[in-house]
């Protein structure tokens, strides 16, 4: 097999969530204690940190890879969704794992894993933690995939365990409460082993406090300790604020660990795009038109979302406003490219959208996109007008062809949309 076939392999014989949904989902730890068993045991070969979340937990795991990057260590990082290369989920000092050594290990090990007909995360994460042995890291960044407690990366026993915050996200699976998701995402939360709380609400708080005491595992909150810091962080979102405080305090807990200096904190925080890769946070693709996308995919995410895009538009309009137009019909445009998945909640999300706006509704390559027409119908209800594209990068092109340079133009919904647009955006460009 070629590296494509191998994908596809994958993709085939141990279904994905982020392709299928709720069906590729599997309760448990038995294939992935099987599994871990099976490569003896890999990540007991590295120092490890955990970190879990509904949102901010991929940001804060490349920032932190980042800087301890930046400290010279050598840093295995493991994430999920890809946006455009499977290989991105699974990176050491920022470069992907080689697509030979995917080849080789599905052509070596499928005789072994068939039988147990794993899911796609739990293939994914034996492979991470098996290569980030081979190539004797440091240590290793493990964002967890979903919830905490049942994920397959929690057979780790880290250095210390993030929650970034809590929201609703992933409802089926983890529960319909604030309070259930905290007790699933809590149970990342090891004996022994401090843990740090990013964000937290009077409902979530006591949840982790009871774990942390029964775990006898030191418990700190980020929200309660603001960490003043003149570093330049990178990633530009505004949500971003909160996640930098919650770095810092992860950074300033593991200092009692690790050798981490002062210029390092700053250096990764600078360039954590740079050093690992990281796509998709606010990422600016072209100046004039501004068009920005982001993997913003939920309630939580849009509530920072909605108001940096019409600050955002604000601050441009009224920059464009003071030049002269050379285009009838007034000034800049603000353009939205949006679709989401079926497990979000897109009603409130429609709820923070600007109304004055041009809509491009489009749906990703995943079954669990919401189609197209069901966007656009449940826009309408909320006053929302827009037209209707069965794929992203048919949106955008038509979003970007009916542009003018002053115009911005947003794409997202969901970490699947940007996906598609940063996979076909070279052959755009």
């Amino acid at each position: 097999m070629n590296y494509q076939d191998t994908i596809e392999y994958l993709y085939n014989a141990a279904p994905a969530f982020e392709k299928v949904g709720a069906g590729a989902y599997k309760e448990g730890l038995s294939n992935t204690k099987a599994l871990d068993e099976h490569f003896g045991h890999p990540h007991r070969q590295y120092k490890t940190i955990h970190i879990a979340g509904t949102n901010g937990k991929g940001s804060s795991s490349h920032s932190i890879a980042a800087i301890l990057q930046s400290q010279g260590y050598k840093v295995g990082l493991y994430t999920s969704p890809h946006l455009v290369d499977f290989r991105e989920r699974i990176r050491v000092n920022g470069e992907c794992i080689p697509e030979e050594r995917v080849v080789r290990w599905v052509e070596e090990e499928k005789d072994f894993f068939e039988p147990l007909c794993p899911s796609f995360f739990e293939l994914t994460t034996a492979l991470a933690f098996l290569y980030f042995a081979e190539q004797k890291v440091d240590i290793a960044v493990i964002e967890v995939g979903l919830g905490g407690r049942l994920d397959c990366t929690n057979i780790i026993t880290p250095l210390l365990s993030v929650i970034t915050n809590i929201s609703f996200d992933h409802t089926p699976f983890l529960g319909n409460t604030l309070t259930m998701i905290a007790r699933e995402k809590g149970g990342i939360i090891k004996e022994n082993v401090p843990c740090l709380i990013g964000e937290y609400t009077e409902e979530t708080r006591p949840v982790f406090e009871t774990i942390a005491a029964e775990k006898s595992a030191p418990s700190s909150f980020a929200e309660d300790n603001i960490i003043e810091s003149d570093a330049e962080f990178e990633l530009k979102g505004y949500y971003q604020v909160k996640n930098k405080n919650t770095i810092l305090n992860a950074v300033s807990i593991l200092r009692e660990q690790l050798e981490i200096s002062d210029e390092a904190i700053r250096n990764g925080l600078a360039n954590v795009c740079e050093l690992t890769g990281l796509m998709g946070r606010w990422q600016k693709l072209s100046e004039k038109p501004l068009v920005i996308c982001d993997t913003g995919h939920n309630l939580a995410g849009w509530q920072f979302l909605a108001p940096q895009i019409k600050e955002t538009f604000a601050s441009i309009s009224a920059i464009n406003n003071s030049l002269p137009s050379g285009r009838s019909g007034g000034g800049p445009s603000l353009r939205i490219v949006f679709g989401m998945v079926d497990d979000k909640d897109i009603n409130a999300v429609m709820q923070l959208l600007p109304k004055d706006a041009t809509y491009y509704f489009c749906q990703a390559s995943t079954h669990r996109a919401v189609p197209a027409e069901r966007v656009t119908d449940i826009a309408k209800s909320k006053g929302i007008e827009g037209r209707v594209f069965h794929t992203v990068i048919e949106a955008y092109k038509t979003a970007l062809n009916e542009a003018h340079k002053e115009d911005m133009i947003f794409v997202g919904g969901s970490s699947y949309v940007v996906a598609d647009l940063l996979t076909e955006l070279p052959t755009l460009h």
